[in-house]
């Protein structure tokens, strides 16, 4: 996979021709500006790769949702135009966390320009999110898919760390959702077709000891929409990975494939640092290099991908590093999109 944006320079077209009496130039289309926060080149409040991000990390962010007065983090090119297609990404971090620190933990903003992106990021008040968040969710989308264009936005993603992936597997096939989301990535959030996690998932920094008993799981209901569905974690917070999926049978894919690992020389931005006076590997430790296996359910019907990122040696909570992040991005891309383009337009 190697989708990268690409634009045609009218003006270079227009001048090899103009000799041939055979162009007609048109104005370029406008910036595309939202009103809930301008672009900004680089993004706002971002920390320094391999150094401490300390309190930046729990700021609000400049946009704000008009019906509900919150602020959220609002990431996109300063070189997109109106009209221009993109992907629209609804980032939700994880309980007890906010939205910049989710915003580094998973550092789609870092591929804004390459990929014609636009990234909400919000925050839940509680550092938790619940029901009663819903509305300023649907608000953001809202928002967004009436300032770009329905016809507009090649596809929309749920994307979310730990709760805030519970959370999105949640929403997924809500009414308002359920037309509209493409795909739901789940970073550490749970596996659709469930990944047992691990008896030593705790936090020894809040008083919690492990190892704790087997956990007893209801039988999993999948979800009622259909939708592509990735799922990452660290290879510490999981029992193993099962070597099927459910959820690929239902949408048609074929037997899961192998492919090339993803090795990465730098590390993520964020970690727990509460947890680090005491730390549990399979909470997470300081961020660094890794490698991560990719199995893909490949052929799934309408175009929609099942893919699982295993991180080796990673834990919970050790920010994503940066060619990870970029596979994440592309396995994203290359699902089919158009459900807010078709229920909209």
């Amino acid at each position: 996979m190697n989708i990268k944006r690409s634009t045609a320079s009218v003006a270079g077209i227009c001048g090899a021709l103009f000799a041939l009496a055979a162009c007609e130039t048109t104005p370029p289309a406008a910036p595309l500006t939202l009103s809930a926060a301008a672009c900004t080149p680089p993004p706002v409040d971002r920390c320094v790769r391999g150094e401490d991000c300390g309190a930046l990390v729990i700021e609000q962010g400049p946009a704000v949702n008009p019906e509900t007065g919150r602020n959220y983090y609002l990431d996109y090119s300063c070189d997109l135009r109106e009209g221009e297609p993109v992907t629209v990404v609804l980032n939700l971090h994880g309980g007890g966390s906010f939205g910049n620190w989710q915003r580094h933990y998973f550092p789609i903003a870092d591929y804004v320009d390459e990929y014609n992106l636009v990234v909400a990021t919000p925050n839940a008040p509680p550092q938790r999110w619940a029901e009663v968040d819903d509305e300023h969710l649907q608000g953001i989308v809202t928002n967004l898919i009436d300032e770009i264009g329905a016809e507009n936005i090649d596809a929309f993603w749920l994307a979310g760390h730990s709760q805030g992936g519970m959370t999105s597997r949640r929403i997924v096939c809500t009414p308002f959702f359920e037309d509209k989301v493409d795909g739901l990535l789940s970073l550490s959030g749970g596996r659709i077709s469930r990944a047992q996690i691990s008896p030593n998932f705790y936090r020894p920094s809040r008083g919690e000891t492990g190892p704790r008993p087997p956990r007893e799981y209801p039988p999993e209901v999948l979800p009622q929409c259909e939708f592509s569905h990735i799922y990452t974690t660290g290879e510490l917070e999981i029992v193993e990975l099962p070597d099927t999926s459910s959820w690929a049978d239902q949408l048609g894919c074929d037997a899961r494939v192998r492919e090339e690992d993803i090795v990465d020389t730098l590390g993520g931005y964020v970690f727990d640092s509460q947890a680090q006076a005491n730390p549990n590997p399979v909470w997470g430790l300081m961020p660094g290099p890794g490698t991560a296996e990719v199995f893909n359910y490949p052929d799934c019907d309408d175009g929609r991908v099942v893919a699982d990122v295993i991180r080796l040696d990673k834990g919970h909570t050790e920010g994503l590093e940066p060619e990870v992040t970029q596979a994440l991005i592309e396995l994203m891309l290359s699902a089919s999109g158009g459900k807010i383009a078709a229920s909209e337009g």
